[in-house]
């Protein structure tokens, strides 16, 4: 998906909810687990209840690479399931030497019909330019994580008076467009979201921790958004685990609705 059509999806919908099928089979309703994939069941279901409400669905990798093989064949299922009208984001963390970074670039955009890849920056350039050399699809590169590990390095001063994920925002940013690279900023972190948004002003940001990490929409929104939007706020367990009844999926939506209400308001 070009930066062109995610910002028309974000337009027509008054969205920039992401929803992030984080899902653990363990905390799915008991009715599906009959179902020959009980993951895909449900995230089907949630898919549908949530499509027109969203503009894009995150796919935390983790959570199927745990089932070997049936999870990968689930991950696949479900990411064509939601097809190409919304943004789709293999939530994988990689980074690795260029060589490597080529192959896991090959996995989730041609063996794998995804728009972006999360990305771990710490192994440099070689190992996140293979992400950017797709038309059409996006590197999302960590920034500044909502983690409480966020203060062991990336927050930690540098000798020239820089905080370190300045530097990997200013230095990455170089490297790829606002057109094939996003930054995550977590919500946890909104104190920093001005200060970020001047350092990248074009750029999307990939924003977890809202709901049930307590970030505040209002917050991120007021600090971060550009005439563009440039934000996907990501809700995963606050949505997709809104219940777990057999109503589930018709919980989801509501929860979604409130989400894209509240960013309807916020909107330019």
């Amino acid at each position: 998906m070009t930066r062109a059509q995610l910002i028309s999806q974000i337009q027509t919908k008054r969205s920039y909810l992401c929803v992030g099928l984080d899902t653990d089979i363990t905390k799915i309703p008991s009715h599906l687990l009959g179902e020959p994939d009980p993951v895909f069941a449900f995230n089907k279901a949630i898919i549908d209840a949530t499509r027109d409400l969203c503009v894009s669905y995150k796919i935390n990798t983790a959570f199927y690479e745990a089932g070997g093989a049936k999870g990968w064949e689930t991950m696949d299922k479900t990411v064509r399931y939601i097809g190409t009208e919304h943004f789709t984001i293999a939530d994988a963390k990689r980074g690795d030497i260029g060589n490597t970074s080529d192959q896991y670039a090959r996995a989730f955009f041609e063996t794998m019909p995804f728009d972006a890849v999360t990305v771990a920056p710490y192994m440099g350039e070689d190992s996140i330019k293979p992400f950017l050399q797709y038309e059409g699809k996006w590197a999302i590169v960590l920034g500044l994580t909502s983690n409480k590990g966020a203060g062991d390095f990336e927050l930690q001063t540098m000798s020239s008076g820089e905080k370190l994920y300045e530097k990997v925002l200013t230095t990455i940013s170089q490297w790829g467009t606002p057109g094939n690279l996003m930054f995550v900023v977590g919500a946890t972190q909104a104190d920093s979201f001005t200060n970020i948004r001047q350092l990248t002003p074009n750029h999307f940001y990939l924003v977890p921790g809202v709901g049930a990490q307590g970030g505040s929409l209002r917050e991120i929104s007021a600090k971060a958004m550009n005439k563009e939007c440039g934000l996907l706020v990501n809700a995963s367990r606050a949505i997709i685990y809104a219940s777990s009844g057999e109503d589930f999926a018709d919980k989801a939506r509501e929860v979604a609705q409130e989400y894209q209400r509240e960013m309807e308001a916020y909107l330019p």
